[in-house]
């Protein structure tokens, strides 16, 4: 019993002791700083994003007759200028003279009806006033002078619709433009409502382009893009985004988007095919960090960025963006300056404020 309590003592001081190294060599395991491997964040131009588009009018017309007619004359053709108010095409005007002169026909007839019921119902009132008719013939003459009145306003509407008819027939262009498509030809007969030229405007002009799912993300209305001519590059001019397909089409699933152009050069003529730079192209400078960098909390981008003093790390909220088709890498848009050391391996053993062993990683 003797040895057993003197062996006692030694045995829970040596578990004691084991405690004791273990605690140590936790805290100093917790101490030691984490490697990790970072790089610097680089800025360079982002890469250029073009695509093809062609010239075409901001604003398109079909002018049509408004009313049915054979064709006598046809004034422009395809590619000619006109300006607001030329004529530029006619209808046989006979049929609506002839409608237009009996209509003031009808008119005379329905004055000269008015003016007797006028002295008949005079007549009729001096009579009453001394006996000699009574007061039903007295109302029936006021009738009868109240429906030759009704009878004069309508002659007098017909009479103007059909003088609005004659002037339809001359096709007169709606604003200065330039004739894009004729569809009628002189001896031919047109309904009301048909097409018979487009005229487009010249002031106004658009760059169509179709722009892939992958960039379409990151467009917004007011962009701003360069336009540059496919034939001779050096010829260049910029438009802002003033229209975004919502549908993507069904076959390309690409999705159609309008620059405006309304003060580029004459030499940007409609049909021109153009090439338009992304937006991205004008933000100058981008940063591309690789895509194991980035941390995702709480649905918002981050990275760990090190402080080159302390050699601690603290984690920076960024905004990526999202016309990046590169699963290897990213581009920074904000958030990070050019230069700052990150952490690229090792991201999701980190705390804030941890100490760690930098290990430098080299670009490629």
């Amino acid at each position: 019993m003797a040895a057993y309590r003197l062996h006692l003592p030694f045995s829970l001081l040596a578990l004691a002791l084991l405690a004791g190294c273990d605690q140590d060599a936790g805290a100093g395991e917790a101490l030691m700083p984490r490697p990790v491997r970072s790089i610097a964040a680089s800025a360079a131009q982002a890469e250029l994003v073009h695509f093809p588009g062609i010239v075409q009018a901001g604003v398109e017309a079909d002018l049509a007759f408004r009313t049915l007619g054979r064709v006598v004359s046809r004034k422009v053709y395809v590619g000619d200028l006109v300006r607001a108010g030329d004529v530029v095409a006619q209808i046989d005007p006979l049929a609506l003279e002839l409608a237009v002169r009996s209509a003031e026909a009808d008119l005379r007839n329905a004055q000269a009806q008015f003016q007797n019921a006028l002295l008949t119902e005079d007549r009729k009132r001096r009579l009453a006033s001394t006996s000699a008719a009574s007061e039903a013939d007295l109302d029936l003459a006021g009738q009868a002078l109240k429906s030759a009145w009704a009878s004069v306003g309508k002659a007098n509407a017909s009479l103007d619709k059909a003088r609005e008819q004659l002037g339809h027939a001359t096709l007169k262009a709606e604003f200065d433009g330039v004739v894009t498509a004729s569809w009628v030809e002189v001896g031919q007969t047109v309904t009301a409502g048909q097409p018979v030229l487009k005229l487009a405007r010249l002031d106004q002009r658009d760059v169509v382009v179709d722009v892939p799912e992958a960039q379409f993300r990151s467009l917004r209305l007011g962009d701003r893009f360069d336009i540059a001519l496919q034939l001779d590059d050096t010829l260049r001019t910029s438009g802002v985004l003033r229209e975004i397909g919502p549908q993507a089409d069904a076959g390309t699933r690409t999705h159609r988007v309008k620059i405006a152009i309304n003060q580029a050069p004459e030499v940007f003529r409609l049909g021109s095919v153009v090439t338009a730079a992304a937006p991205g192209a004008e933000q100058g400078l981008a940063i591309g960090v690789p895509a194991t960098a980035v941390v995702k909390k709480d649905g918002t981008d981050h990275v760990w960025v090190v402080d080159p003093t302390t050699h601690t790390v603290s984690l920076r909220s960024v905004r990526l963006d999202p016309s990046s088709t590169d699963i290897r890498s990213v581009r920074v848009l904000s958030g990070l300056e050019d230069g700052q050391e990150i952490v690229v391996a090792g991201v999701n053993q980190l705390a804030e404020g941890q100490s760690v062993k930098i290990e430098q990683e080299h670009r490629p």
